[in-house]
């Protein structure tokens, strides 16, 4: 039995999948079990962030797990510690709650925020706003805050509380922005729903209708956060920092983590006993953590990232086969005019590099450490599919 089909035998059937087996990595290329090589330009959906196997988050990694592996979170660790302070520090927040994932980070935050107002004003201030195409996450109350009817099938009943506004429609926000609703919860890329960038009108206005209203903001940066569009935060982007961010993919750049941001008005919202995680703030998702910030938190690694998104947006618009490009920094999506994103992710994979769509489109978000050299080649093979 070969590893594919011993695979398919005995793993749960929820993910398309194509017939590739990862075995290893180094930097920005990936290697399949035969030792074929393959450059990445999806770093595992954003979130091998340094690439693979980056000489400094190996050895912090492997350092931690010397040390100790997990405690209960009724005890503390100095790792988990440092990586509070660094990141609250870098993202400008007050404190945070840790988890395992992007959907977890947003589930405290939809915690948070219906806490807060009931805290302060009782039953009945419990909706929260969401956009439609945005994702927030595969748990049943995360799916029901994603704005897409494709993903609202099978799982009924769905968790209530949940409005969703057209994306950049003003006067659709300020019609359903009621006294029923106690948070505004978004995306400034919405990265499944196709690498579609929030209109800079549209987001002042979420804060100006929220400031007003004492609703919160909620920043879904999981796609978007940690030096993927240029800036820490894609909210930077657009001079905006919400009560609350969501951070999880390129965090610990691949090991499972996922934490929710939160700023002094939200800061003593959950008490003990409100929210936990058995997992949240392990020590070697720490350590990773750590390795990443002390990498790309820096102006120069960030302007580079920006440059780097730019240099790659230029040579695709040089095919009449792309139609627009669209997204921040290195998160990037390729509408095309007549191929099939899914068509150019297959006959990719064939050729030695690794993409992802979005919808309609082929979705690109290198490791923030790509080189130009290794830009250069993967665009080379992904141009000459496109203009075949």
């Amino acid at each position: 039995m070969d590893t594919i089909e011993q695979f398919n035998t005995y793993v749960m059937p929820s993910y398309g999948r194509y017939d590739l087996v990862l075995e290893k990595g180094q930097g920005e290329t990936a290697v399949d079990e035969n030792g074929k090589e393959y450059i990445d330009f999806g770093s595992g959906i954003g979130t091998n962030s340094l690439g693979y196997c980056n000489e400094d988050w190996v050895n912090s990694i492997c350092e931690q797990a010397h040390k100790i592996q997990h405690t209960s979170n009724y005890y503390y660790t100095k790792v988990q510690a440092d990586f509070a302070k660094a990141l609250c520090e870098t993202a400008g927040y007050t404190d945070m709650f840790f988890g395992n994932s992007g959907a977890e980070a947003n589930e405290c935050a939809i915690k948070i925020a219906r806490k807060y107002s009931f805290d302060k004003y009782g039953k009945g201030r419990h909706n929260i706003i969401t956009l439609v195409n945005s994702f927030h996450g595969r748990t049943l109350c995360t799916l029901s805050a994603t704005g897409q009817d494709v993903f609202h099938n099978y799982f009924f009943p769905f968790v209530d509380g949940f409005i969703n506004v057209e994306a950049n429609n003003i006067d659709d926000l300020r019609a359903k922005l009621d006294d029923t609703v106690c948070a505004v919860m978004f995306e400034y890329i919405q990265g499944e729903g196709g690498v579609m960038a929030l209109e800079q009108d549209f987001v002042d206005e979420i804060f100006r209708l929220c400031a007003e209203k004492d609703v919160l903001t909620i920043a879904d940066e999981v796609q978007t956060g940690v030096g993927r569009t240029g800036m820490f935060l894609a909210g930077d982007n657009y001079g905006k920092k919400a009560d609350l961010t969501t951070l999880a993919k390129g965090l610990a750049g691949g090991i499972p983590i996922g934490v929710c941001l939160s700023g002094e008005k939200c800061s003593k919202v959950l008490t003990a006993g409100t929210h936990g995680s058995t997992f949240g703030g392990n020590p070697i998702s720490c350590a990773g953590g750590l390795a990443v910030l002390r990498k790309i938190n820096s102006p120069e690694f960030l302007e580079e990232v920006s440059a780097k998104g730019t240099y790659i947006r230029e040579k695709l618009l040089t095919s009449r086969e792309v139609k627009s490009v669209s997204g921040i920094g290195m998160m990037i999506g390729i509408e095309l005019e007549s191929k099939k994103a899914g068509d150019i992710v297959k006959a990719a994979l064939d050729r030695g590099l690794l993409l992802l769509t979005a919808k309609t489109k082929v979705r690109l978000l290198p490791p923030l450490t790509i080189t130009y050299e290794e830009i250069d080649k993967g665009l080379a093979i992904l141009l000459d599919l496109l203009n075949a």
